[in-house]
């Protein structure tokens, strides 16, 4: 897949929305997707992942309902709409691909790299 680029980061006011997207140098149609964050002086943790399908998705029950993950294959990207952000939402947020093809996805962060370098989402109360 390529290097990956992480994009849409910003400072946003709680309540309000982003979306991140993720591009690849190269196809990750098919890979699985994620994004993880890396929250100010914590361990980075899972946030949301997408089959390599596209048909199976999965978040961190921290998000659920308010963060959607997509991808569009055509464009080699993956999204992150992040709808009511909350303080605690504030991370570096990075997406990856999965180390094998065709895998479902999953939460854990070991099977997915390397990682981009990274957008930052700060939100104010």
């Amino acid at each position: 897949q390529g290097q990956l680029v992480e994009s849409g980061g910003g400072l946003v006011q709680a309540g309000g929305s982003l979306r991140l997207s993720c591009t690849a140098a190269e196809r990750t149609s098919t890979f699985a997707m994620a994004w993880f964050r890396r929250p100010p002086g914590k361990e980075p943790e899972f946030v949301a992942y997408i089959s390599w399908s596209g048909r199976n998705s999965g978040y961190a029950d921290s998000v659920k309902g308010r963060f959607t993950i997509s991808r569009d294959d055509n464009k080699a990207a993956v999204h992150l709409q992040m709808n009511n952000l909350q303080v605690e939402d504030t991370a570096v947020y990075y997406c990856a691909a999965e180390r094998t093809n065709f895998g479902g996805g999953g939460r854990r962060i070991s099977d997915y790299g390397p990682w981009g370098r990274g957008t930052q989402v700060t939100v104010t109360s």
